[in-house]
């Protein structure tokens, strides 16, 4: 019985020492094997062999890369604003060695390294920046805290600020001064269109003043030019005609012809003035020129009062009467003159 568990036990030995004895590492592993508690050597990817209770695989590290969630916090800008910063920190083991002698925990020490300098640098610029220079305070972070974990033999490869978020106080003051930015855009948006409509409301009357001030020029010259024309062929006509009337003049019978001329004009006006009314006062030597008027056909039937009857025979009706004698000289008068009218028409 006792020869059983004894064999039972050196079975169970060989199986625990032949584990401990064949170590398999996995890729992007690395293992840390110390002897009798001190670094012996490091074991990468594959298999190996180990001496059973004298050498130990004390630490075991991932060379990928991992990342580590930088918890909130509570920064204060250079303009005296809190806000609650968080990022992500992205790092990666390049000497395992470094890494498990170096330092007791490097990931709570990088976390906490990566919390002190983003504090530093959310106090080095105000709110309103914060927002836009996120690259600046990654990269200046990243660059810190690689520096610091160097000798712990972690490397760092990036840095990004998840959210930066005010207190609700500022959050409601950010919204007030950023609704009043809105308005104030907008109104000025609305007085540039304002002036922009003004300015081409003015350009525009202006252009049509200068338009109508042209058209009112060119007309007044082309008016102007036209009546100096029409003046130039009057006086042409004018000088013209008297030229003509001077060869007419000049001519034989000429100078008898004008005198006609004059005569019968100045019967005809005169007939048109007697006949616009019923009565008409002349004088004495002027009734025989309405007679030989009204035997020319120019008067008619309207009666004349000699100036010295005619105050007692007006406002009353006048008996018809004969003809005076001399009416047959008259007549001869007429004939004469209508002969010679139409021979100076001829």
């Amino acid at each position: 019985m006792l020869g059983i568990i004894v064999a039972y036990a050196l079975a169970l030995f060989a199986i625990i020492a032949f584990l401990r004895l064949i170590v398999v590492v996995p890729e992007q592993k690395a293992y840390v094997v110390e002897l009798f508690g001190k670094y012996r050597r490091t074991l990468g990817a594959g298999l190996h062999v180990l001496v059973p209770f004298v050498e130990r695989v004390a630490y075991k590290h991932s060379l990928k890369e991992d990342v580590i969630d930088v918890e909130p916090q509570v920064c204060i800008t250079s303009d005296n604003v809190q806000v609650t910063v968080d990022g992500i920190l992205y790092y990666k083991i390049f000497d395992p060695v470094l890494a498990s002698y170096g330092i007791d925990d490097f990931r709570f020490a990088t976390v906490q390294l990566a919390k002190t300098t983003m504090r530093s640098e959310i106090g080095k610029i105000e709110l309103d920046r914060s927002f836009a220079e996120r690259e600046t305070i990654n990269d200046n972070i990243v660059k810190a805290v690689d520096e610091a974990t160097d000798p712990w033999g972690i490397k760092v490869t990036r840095y990004e600020v998840r959210s930066i978020t005010p207190s609700e106080v500022i959050t409601e003051a950010m919204e007030r001064q950023m609704r009043a930015e809105r308005e104030k855009r907008a109104e000025i948006l609305a007085s540039e269109g304002v002036k922009e409509s003004r300015i081409n409301v003015s350009k525009g009357e202006r252009q049509e003043a200068i338009n109508t001030s042209m058209g009112e020029k060119t007309r007044a010259i082309n008016q102007a030019e036209g009546k100096a024309r029409a003046i130039k062929l009057v006086s042409d006509a004018t000088a013209e005609g008297l030229r003509l009337v001077a060869e007419a003049l000049s001519a034989p019978g000429g100078a008898q012809a004008m005198t006609l001329r004059l005569a019968e004009q100045y019967v005809e006006r005169l007939g048109q003035i007697l006949g616009t009314t019923g009565t008409t006062v002349l004088p004495g030597g002027l009734a025989e020129i309405k007679s030989v008027a009204e035997l020319l056909g120019i008067g008619g039937g309207r009666r004349e009062v000699p100036s010295g009857e005619s105050g007692q025979d007006h406002g009353r009706d006048a008996a018809p009467r004969e003809a005076p004698p001399r009416m047959d000289r008259e007549r001869e008068r007429a004939r004469i003159a209508r002969e010679s009218r139409e021979g100076g028409r001829a």
